[in-house]
């Protein structure tokens, strides 16, 4: 398995994102992002606000990272770029009905924003599951023998 693949499998249902960048006076804010791709192919796409202090940041900052939870305990953290791009054609396969309630004028509104994330590396920690976890650590401390809790990479893409 590629580590594009190993990506795509721990994140490939996970729709929503912390995604944090450095702010227009260097200060770390993270927003919560609904991602638009399906697949993980290096990058993510998301669509946002002209106006937001995302986009407005990434103007002078492009560095960013996504954090990513999965329901059974998997967590992955992808570092790359963004990029602001406007294209009618990426729009138009991205976009949900779903946006009109952001955007007043839908796909035509001219504070609609595409955000690509370029990645360049990732990290992500796999666990055993909640109950199997705390198995492990009850009996670590009672036994004092150190148990592996899971299995963790760092990838670069």
């Amino acid at each position: 398995m590629t580590d594009y693949e190993k990506i795509n499998d721990l994140i490939k249902n996970i729709r929503t994102v912390i995604f944090t960048f450095s702010n227009t006076e260097g200060h770390l804010h993270a927003a919560p992002m609904t991602t638009q791709n399906r697949e993980f192919n290096g990058q993510v796409w998301f669509i946002g606000s002209k106006k937001s202090e995302l986009c407005q940041s990434l103007q002078t900052d492009s560095q960013v990272n996504l954090a990513y939870v999965t329901s059974s305990n998997h967590y992955v953290s992808i570092h790359g770029t963004a990029n602001l791009v406007d294209d009618q054609s990426i729009l138009d396969e991205l976009w949900s009905p779903a946006y009109e309630a952001f955007f007043e004028n839908g796909k035509q509104d001219p504070d609609v924003q595409l955000i690509q994330v370029n990645a360049h590396g990732a990290q992500y920690w796999e666990s055993a599951g909640t109950i199997a976890t705390l198995y492990k650590l009850t009996k670590a401390a009672i036994s004092g023998e150190k148990q592996e809790l899971g299995t963790s990479d760092t990838v670069r893409l």
